[in-house]
């Protein structure tokens, strides 16, 4: 079961990223790749999957919509997803250990 939940996820991220990707301007979704990918490479940040995976054992879901974002010297994830029930959740993660470190609720 989890394992069917954890693929759902995925592929709703998918969905979401290959949105993000046809709507946005073309310079800035390469530059936000190359930075994302530049963490990665670097160690500043885990694989989107591997907070994924960490973050749904405390907050299923199905995922809306995921940013990667810098604040304050650190890499964010902001991840929208929506919970049984209809709830609206937003948390805020930290890229480098799957740390939630906000949750806002939104009905």
């Amino acid at each position: 079961m989890k394992r069917i939940m954890f693929h759902r996820v995925l592929y709703s991220l998918c969905l979401a990223v290959t949105f993000s990707l046809a709507t946005a301007p073309a310079v800035a979704s390469e530059r936000d790749h190359d930075r994302a990918r530049a963490a990665l490479k670097a160690g500043e940040v885990l694989p989107l999957a591997t907070v994924l995976q960490r973050v749904a054992q405390t907050y299923p879901g199905e995922i809306l919509e995921v940013e990667l974002e810098r604040e304050d010297g650190r890499w964010i994830y902001e991840l929208k997803l929506l919970q049984r029930g209809g709830a609206l959740v937003k948390l805020h993660v930290d890229a480098r250990t799957a740390e939630v470190l906000k949750r806002k609720d939104r009905r």
